[in-house]
């Protein structure tokens, strides 16, 4: 795969990366063949090109296509000599299946995940939700995203729509399917620590590291007890812990994660092996907060010490840096006020797929990337895996 030399990591490895192209042929088309006159994945390509090029909205990825695609049409796999029309983008992406989307995507993501897996044994996996809050206002449905993603590449590896009338719970173990859960560890915020979640974790050979709350409050009780009136333990001995420091902007975080197998035998919790107490502590001109957290893993201590438990809990909101703020700021997301059908999902998932595209090409300003791709459109298709 090609990758731009003046936005890549200079330490970065040349590999390469499944062509999401080939995924996007795979995607059914849910119109009738009679009248169909434009390739669903020719279009598909387009939006992601456009997309890479900072276009951002159905009419704007049709402005792209007139003003610069011309003469790429037939490289996208389009058969007429004209390019479709807005009308026929707004029609089209809203009737797409979103869920046979996400699955293709899905599964290219993973495949992506393979390629650029490290040395690294446990690959933490993000899990939390979104609002597409445009779209919400005028009146869209199940507008509310379910989202995995990589927390060390910053891929999105699934998403799914909440519906309207439940909540994340309700969606989580959709989203549990669509990925390859082996070798991952899953993250979480309270909500979304269930038993059922636990449970499906480790059907799919996965690992889990939950935040604990008084949504369990049989549970958190029973761990906030513990260290609160921790069992007398030999002399010289004490539970595994670590503390870690950030200081910067006039501000000093400590955080003290402990971790021990003390309830291992009492809780009944699936596949439990370790809990811990985690405390924050901010200082910030001159004043201090502080906030203890609880949680529980199925990671045994030979398999995650302390620090290893606190930087899966640290990098839980990757997916907030890395993916849902990106999407909003870069990308223009909460603004956008598309409501037709399945269109604001479609085109969610689609900017997801380009995001990932660049992550996986080892971009880290987004923002200079598209700067780049609008410059130079040809890169962007052989990003997406375009033939030239």
């Amino acid at each position: 795969m090609w990758l731009p030399k003046r936005i890549a990591p200079q330490a970065r490895t040349e590999v390469t990366i499944p062509a999401l192209y080939v995924e996007l042929q795979q995607i059914p088309d849910p119109r009738h063949a009679r009248g169909k006159r434009h390739p669903l994945a020719a279009m598909l390509s387009v939006a992601c090109v456009a997309m890479l090029c900072g276009y951002r909205s159905p009419y704007a990825i049709a402005d792209w296509v007139q003003n610069y695609g011309q003469k790429y049409l037939s490289r996208f796999g389009f058969t007429r000599d004209s390019a479709p029309g807005q009308a026929t983008w707004y029609r089209v992406l809203g009737q797409i299946d979103h869920g046979a989307l996400e699955t293709r995507l899905a599964h290219w993501a993973q495949q992506v995940r393979q390629v650029l897996a490290t040395a690294v044994q446990l690959h933490g996996v993000s899990l939390d939700g979104k609002t597409l809050r445009g779209s919400k206002k005028q009146g869209a449905r199940d507008t509310h995203l379910l989202s995995a993603v990589c927390q060390h590449l910053g891929l999105t590896l699934g998403q799914v729509a909440v519906d309207d009338k439940t909540n994340e719970i309700g969606a989580v173990l959709e989203l549990l399917n669509l990925l390859v859960l082996e070798g991952c560890v899953v993250t979480t915020d309270a909500l979304l620590t269930q038993r059922q979640v636990a449970q499906k974790v480790l059907d799919g050979d996965g690992d889990y590291v939950f935040v604990v709350k008084e949504n369990q409050p049989t549970l958190y009780a029973d761990i906030k007890l513990l260290f609160e009136m921790p069992p007398p333990l030999p002399r010289g001995q004490e539970w595994p812990q670590v503390t870690h420091y950030t200081k910067g902007h006039g501000r000093l975080e400590v955080r003290r994660l402990q971790a021990t197998t003390a309830l291992n035998d009492y809780l009944t919790w699936p596949g439990v092996q370790q809990v811990f107490r985690l405390e924050r502590q901010v200082t910030r001109q001159g004043r201090t907060s502080t906030e203890i957290v609880y949680g529980l893993t199925s990671l045994s201590p030979a398999r995650a010490t302390p620090a290893q438990l606190l930087t899966f809990t640290r990098e839980h909101w990757h997916i907030e840096n890395r993916s849902h703020w990106v999407r909003d700021v870069t990308f223009d997301e909460d603004r956008a006020q598309v409501r037709r059908a399945q269109l604001p999902h479609v085109m969610a998932a689609l900017r997801n797929a380009s995001i990932s595209l660049l992550r996986a090409a080892g971009v880290t300003n987004i923002a200079k990337a598209l700067r780049f791709f609008a410059a130079q459109p040809d890169k962007a298709l052989a990003l997406v895996g375009l033939p030239a």
